[in-house]
């Protein structure tokens, strides 16, 4: 008699219920609907010029794409090194630059190189719910920080120092400045106390800074495009990305920053995880690193900015609360408050305006287990006019009801 087959216990892990709304618009366009989707945290522009320029020349020279080392291209390497001295004026040697299959990759590699099963590693509720799947699916133990309007949505040593006492030691801590769904950032200062915290404690600190350049610095600010981490300490990672600044997201490429301690590490499990990232995404993203090309992903930051302007100033009409600032990236998240009292929680609210209405918004569920059946996310990524023309259906919507 055969044994019966099991899925590993690993693999339970919750899917993106973003999933199923984005499979019901693709039904509902090829029925011949309208639908404005607001979900995807996906720049409408796409890849600079230069990028995609350089991209058809590789495919049409014919040049064999062959494997490249496990940590990508020295070229490449020195050339995300060069943009850390343009940015946060800081030198970083292109043998701690890893580039990886999109950050999802650097995020596997750095969670398997500096984690055991077992360990406890802290990170925001709500978050970007891929964090803490991963890392449950490799074994280690995620403490949740309630950080609501209150931390500005961020973690803080307080909330750190309660969780520690609460769980006992952590062994990393997990900070996304922009944060994905709620776009706040952290302060020079309050980043500075974070790793200091990190380093009393013996905590790897993991800064994901793939929203870094999508920012909405006041006037005169000092860090127009965001702090990165590596310029208070070295013992941390920093995960960035060619998907959001640039555009990129289907071109699957980003990038680490690894501690000296995780170098040969993260080489090793990159070589066995997925040989390489992809070789002529490598060549093509070059391009990224010129003039025209920063210009390019700066025109379209100027045009999230906008489009978060307006956003903004509709909340109070639309009766959304408890808004979180978006500091950076391109994302509102809010509680629908009195807009949801017709509904059971945010997913059915969310169900009722595609059919209805013929806009997509992803209910908070994903980014927070606990307190986001009550919130939204909206991505201003589609731009203005679609935003403009989604919250004018919203507003209809909520004034019907159920329509």
């Amino acid at each position: 008699m055969r044994k019966t087959l099991s899925v590993a216990d690993r693999a339970n892990v919750q899917p993106f219920a973003v999933m199923d709304i984005l499979q019901r618009v693709a039904q509902l366009r090829a029925t011949g609907r309208d639908i404005i989707s607001l979900c995807a945290g996906e720049p409408s522009g796409g890849a600079p010029t230069a990028v995609s320029a350089r991209a058809a020349a590789i495919h049409g020279s014919g040049m064999p794409l062959t494997y490249t080392p496990p940590l990508g291209t020295l070229e490449l390497r020195e050339a995300i090194a060069g943009h850390y001295k343009r940015w946060y004026g800081i030198d970083v040697p292109a043998r701690n630059v890893a580039v990886t299959t999109g950050s999802s990759g650097a995020f596997m590699l750095l969670f398997l190189a500096a984690f055991n099963p077992g360990d406890k590693v802290a990170l925001a509720r709500p978050g970007y719910p891929a964090y803490k799947n991963i890392l449950k699916a490799l074994g280690i133990d995620v403490i949740e920080l309630d950080a609501g309007p209150d931390s500005h949505f961020q973690p803080t040593p307080e909330l750190l120092d309660a969780a520690v006492e609460e769980h006992g030691p952590l062994a990393g801590l997990v900070l996304a400045s922009p944060a994905n769904p709620t776009g706040t950032m952290v302060s020079r200062e309050e980043l500075t106390g974070l790793s200091m915290w990190c380093g009393d404690n013996g905590v790897r600190l993991i800064s994901d800074e793939i929203y870094h350049g999508i920012t909405y610095p006041v006037s005169g600010s000092p860090d127009p495009k965001g702090i990165c981490a590596w310029e208070l300490e070295r013992t941390g990672a920093v995960i960035s990305s060619f998907s959001k600044y640039w555009g990129m997201t289907g071109w699957r490429l980003g990038w680490a920053l690894v501690p000296d301690d995780l170098v040969q590490a993260v080489d090793a499990l990159a070589g066995n995880v997925a040989l390489c990232p992809p070789a002529p995404a490598q060549l093509a993203a070059l391009g990224a690193f010129s003039e025209e090309s920063y210009a390019e992903a700066d025109a379209a930051v100027a045009d999230f900015s906008r489009t978060r302007d307006f956003l903004l100033e509709k909340v109070a009409d639309l009766g959304w609360v408890d808004v979180a600032p978006a500091d950076g990236a391109f994302y509102l998240y809010a509680n629908l408050g009195p807009a949801l009292a017709s509904f059971a929680d945010s997913r059915e609210y969310c169900a009722a305006l595609l059919e209805s209405e013929g806009v997509a918004l992803v209910p908070g569920g994903d980014f927070d287990g606990v307190g986001g059946f009550a919130t939204v996310r909206v991505s201003f990524a589609a731009g203005y006019d679609a935003v403009r023309e989604a919250i004018a259906r919203i507003e209809r919507f909520q004034r019907h009801g159920r329509g």
